[in-house]
């Protein structure tokens, strides 16, 4: 007696909603968190500036919208990025959430929170 092997109508199609629905979260989430590591590389450079600590607040936020400008991170409220200086160091904190659809009526929301203490060079 000979028994069949191998993957069933059922095992298959459950197989393949799971890999899309995986492939569908990448697509959707994945630009999101390139955006954040983007902006997060724009302001830790900020370290690398001279005289960092002698900058008004106002020129720390023009350096970093020029550095968000330049790796073309859209969408983004600058107003979100919060400077202020203390005991001659810059401190920045951001804090912000991004939503965006995945099919129909579900959304996802990711949260992001990052906090700076930076004295330049």
């Amino acid at each position: 007696m000979k028994t069949q092997r191998g993957a069933s109508t059922l095992g298959i199609l459950i197989a393949v909603l799971f890999f899309g629905s995986l492939i569908t979260l990448v697509i959707k989430l994945g630009p999101i968190y390139l955006d954040d590591i983007t902006i997060q590389e724009a302001i830790e450079s900020l370290n690398d500036t001279d005289n960092l600590d002698s900058l008004s607040v106002r020129d720390v936020q023009t350096l970093i919208r020029k550095r968000l400008s330049v790796n073309n991170v859209d969408g983004f409220d600058e107003k979100l990025i919060k400077v202020h200086k203390e005991d001659g160091k810059v401190h920045i904190d951001l804090e912000y959430e991004v939503r965006t659809d995945l099919f129909q009526n579900v959304d996802a929301v990711v949260h992001f929170n990052h906090a700076y203490e930076m004295t330049g060079q």
